[in-house]
């Protein structure tokens, strides 16, 4: 008890007075100014890997009979760039054109619409010519151009389905045929349109002639024969009638309408012609082409092995060039802009820089949003280390133009006007109360880090200047 009485005692009665006598008199807290360049960085963890991986699917409904892989199957590392076969299935290529919209139908003579306009892009970014990207009716021009396509991947064009070649030729004898029946309608429109011929004239104005000498010699004999005189009058009425025909106008009325059967029959003709010869001409099949964007791609999987037949997707590439990505609240999201600078550490401690090239809104008002950086240049051996690490990226927000003068925070005061101020010591601040201070009219710049740039306006002040942050 009476161990615990002077604890008790000496805690709470005798400690305070003899601490306010020895205690020393409260001091001033100061801090140097700082001379150097002041910077204010956004920092977010970014995860190094190769950007957009996709898996890739191939067509291979139209293969009549299984899809085998029979060769070119990409190695792990490898890059697909344009023109390049990133397969072989059946015996045929697979070739990589640059495009985002997944061949889904074969394009042929006549479809239209913006697959269309891809293969025509894709083929003028390859330097071939498939017609002006604008129109996206897939044409002659467009089947050329598949040619060629295959002409530089070192594989034949696609051929024709099974009897389009006979369907021409089938369509040429069609069109030949119609034309003879065409020539024959306009021979005997034209012989109609001319008339009797001089012979014929000739024979119905002697029949006339003929006529009327017979009749006025009956009519001369004695005792008149009315029976004779009434047929030869008969026969020359109808003798001037035959003549007075071949004066009148031709009725070309069947001519015509036999001409126009033969010519419409000639057009359909000559259109089946056209069809069949479409049908022949070259197209390029869904499952013989790869649109990939942002090429070249470098292949991260192969699930396809040769001799085995395709199922499900063939393999998994991504971008070719090492890409950083990471998340940032979306305050800080709103001070981030495409092509601004930012670091990283590498694994042996040097700074690399990074250029942002996107930042995505995230789903929602508080969501993160996403952040992509390029990094500059690496070596293999660096790719190598940094895939697949977790790293600290500092962005820079804001930077002084150089080194200035920074303080605290907590140094700045506010004068009577609204100026800022800072308290610099003149003295030995370990003077305590006895140490000498002035007021210095600053104007501030960026602040950053709980630091502050400052440009002293109405006063002197240095690096290593003294301040005072708290008394």
């Amino acid at each position: 008890m009476a161990l615990v009485a002077g604890l008790l005692v000496g805690r709470f009665v005798v400690a305070p007075d003899r601490a306010g006598a020895d205690a020393p008199a409260p001091g001033l807290v100061t801090v140097p100014v700082a001379f150097g360049a002041l910077s204010n960085d956004v920092t977010i963890r970014g995860e190094v890997g190769y950007a957009d991986s996709v898996e890739v699917t191939l067509d291979t409904s139209a293969i009549s009979g299984p899809a085998v892989v029979t060769g070119q199957v990409p190695g792990i590392g490898s890059e697909l760039g344009p023109l390049g076969i990133a397969l072989e299935i059946a015996g045929r290529p697979v070739i990589v054109l640059p495009g985002e919209l997944p061949a889904y139908r074969t394009l042929r003579i006549g479809v239209s619409g913006p697959d269309v306009v891809q293969f025509k892009q894709a083929a003028r970014a390859v330097g071939l010519d498939a017609g002006d990207p604008a129109g996206d009716v897939f044409d002659r021009t467009a089947a050329d151009a598949v040619t060629a396509l295959y002409t530089q991947a070192g594989y034949p064009a696609p051929a024709p389905e099974e009897g389009a070649e006979e369907g021409v030729l089938a369509a040429q004898d069609s069109v030949r045929a119609a034309e003879q029946a065409v020539a024959a309608a306009q021979a005997e429109l034209a012989s109609a349109r001319n008339g009797p011929s001089a012979v014929d004239v000739r024979a119905a104005d002697n029949a006339v002639a003929s006529a009327q000498r017979a009749l006025d010699a009956a009519l001369a004999t004695t005792p008149d024969d009315p029976v004779t005189i009434g047929d030869l009058r008969d026969s020359l009425a109808l003798a001037q009638l035959q003549r007075q025909a071949l004066a009148a106008p031709a009725d070309t009325s069947g001519q015509r309408a036999q001409l126009s059967a033969a010519q419409t029959q000639l057009g359909q003709a000559r259109e089946g012609l056209t069809r069949a010869q479409q049908a022949v001409l070259p197209s390029l099949p869904a499952g013989e082409v790869l649109y990939l964007g942002q090429l070249p791609r470098r292949v991260d999987a192969v699930e396809a092995k040769r001799g085995a037949v395709l199922a499900g997707a063939a393999m998994t590439v991504s971008g070719a060039t090492l890409g950083l990505s990471g998340t940032v609240a979306a305050a800080d999201a709103r001070l981030l802009s495409p092509g601004m600078a930012a670091s990283f550490e590498l694994p042996d401690g040097a700074d690399q820089a990074a250029t942002i090239t996107e930042v995505t809104p995230g789903e929602g008002d508080e969501a993160r949003w996403t952040v992509h950086l390029e990094p500059a240049p690496l070596t293999p051996e660096q790719v190598t280390q940094l895939q697949g690490a977790n790293v600290r990226v500092g962005i820079p927000v804001g930077a002084t133009d150089g080194e200035v003068l920074s303080v605290p925070l907590a140094a700045l005061s506010a004068g009577p006007g609204g100026e800022s101020r800072v308290e610099v010591v003149d003295g030995d601040p370990r003077e305590g109360d006895r140490a000498d201070t002035h007021l210095v009219v600053v104007e501030t710049g960026l602040a950053a880090d709980g630091a502050v740039e400052v440009r002293p306006v109405d006063g002197d002040l240095v690096e290593d200047d003294l301040v005072v942050v708290g008394r």
